[in-house]
């Protein structure tokens, strides 16, 4: 009894060790059979690319063809195209300045749009204008800092009060700052007064403002965009970093200095900060200031930057006026930015020091509030010169 109780413990291990070596057996032997079959050139029977489709709406449509330009992709070794869709053949970069009537064909309601909308698709392929002021001088020392404020004609208070308080240049923080106001050109049409001769004296006495002959509209601050960074890439590729804003926020300069400061090379060189948003689209309520009709602009807004002000570094100012061509214009600048942007590969940086859509109502009247806040919108020209006197009290205890 004893010795059959051998014979069966016995008899099951072996029965235990032949079943592990079919098993090891089988997964060898299945994973040869894998991996000859995975050398195999696998040939797709469908085509890799799909072909495109033109959009309905037309900024999307002419974004496509600029796509399709700059794709370097789709440049063939001996310099010719690949073959496309005849909707996209003849397709050329134009910087052309005469009016564009084709558009009244390509957008299907235009003649039932508001004038701005008219005004701007007529002439959206434009981007050089001629410049009326200039100031060459204003980065031979190779600014730390660049202050460049979004301005109108008639805002001379506001720019007078900047000058006066957080857009003062010359030294700050041992650092150099310089300041210049970019503007367009008012006209009859949009009511406002010959102011040709006052800015030509403030030009003169402050030397701070850059001026181009185009329509200084809403819809046109885009232009005062393209226009900036192309100024910029010739007059003041040396400097370390830019604020761009509007001329009734206030800036807490000291500690945009001291933001800066503290960063390190890698985080300088693609540096975009602001007051981020994100998962936006187009208005489509025609009540709004920011208003776009879907036959206009189709799909989602990449994140952006509230134009209020956002602070970038040079280095990148250079390279969004590299790729500001390869976008098509869009009617909002801040938008625009973003699409820039997104071309580049990066996406703005929200901090919290940056409040756009101001702070709470109980606050605006305490000093301390605005020690550690870079930007607050909006202020008249005298909260703004009261808020710096504040920061500058050497007094001022918000311990």
């Amino acid at each position: 009894m004893h010795i059959s109780r051998k014979k069966t413990k016995l008899l099951l291990v072996m029965m235990t060790v032949n079943l592990f070596i079919f098993i090891v057996a089988e997964v060898f032997r299945n994973s040869s059979q894998s991996k000859r079959a995975t050398s195999k050139v696998i040939v797709p029977t469908k085509s890799f690319w799909k072909k495109p489709l033109p959009s309905k709406a037309y900024w999307n449509l002419e974004q496509q063809k600029l796509d399709y330009i700059y794709n370097p992709i789709l440049m063939a070794t001996n310099g010719s195209r690949l073959e496309l869709p005849d909707w996209l053949n003849d397709t050329e970069v134009s910087d052309s300045c005469d009016a564009d009537f084709s558009v009244i064909t390509k957008v299907n309601d235009y003649n039932s749009l508001p004038e701005r909308f008219k005004d701007f698709l007529l002439y959206m392929r434009c981007r050089s204008y001629p410049m009326l002021l200039d100031q060459p001088h204003i980065c031979k020392k190779k600014p730390f800092l660049l202050l460049a404020i979004k301005s109108l004609a008639p805002h001379f208070d506001r720019r007078q009060a900047i000058r006066e308080s957080w857009g003062r240049a010359g030294r700050l923080a041992n650092r150099t700052v310089a300041t210049v106001f970019l503007l367009g050109t008012t006209t009859a049409v949009d009511h406002f007064p010959d102011l040709s001769e006052m800015l030509h004296f403030e030009s003169s006495k402050h030397k701070d403002i850059l001026m181009w002959e185009y329509r200084d509209s809403f819809f046109n601050l885009t232009i005062k965009e393209v226009l900036f960074l192309e100024w910029f890439s010739h007059r003041c590729p040396t400097a370390r970093y830019v604020f761009k804003g509007d001329d009734d926020v206030f800036v807490n300069t000291h500690r945009m200095m001291d933001f800066l400061m503290t960063l390190t090379p890698d985080k300088a060189k693609d540096l975009f900060v602001g007051d981020v948003i994100t998962n936006a689209g187009p208005h489509r309520d025609k009540k709004l200031k920011y208003f776009i009709p879907d036959s206009m602009f189709v799909g989602q807004y990449p994140s952006y930057a509230g134009g209020g002000g956002f602070l970038y570094s040079g280095d990148l100012a250079l390279r969004l006026h590299s790729v500001s061509h390869q976008v098509c214009l869009y009617p909002i600048d801040d938008v625009y930015t973003g699409m820039c942007l997104q071309k580049l590969g990066l996406s703005p940086e929200k901090h919290k020091g940056f409040r756009t859509f101001d702070i709470e109502e109980k606050y605006k009247n305490n000093p301390c509030a605005y020690k550690s806040l870079i930007l607050v919108h909006s202020r008249t020209p005298q909260e703004m010169i009261k808020i710096w006197s504040w920061l500058n009290d050497p007094e001022l205890n918000c311990q």
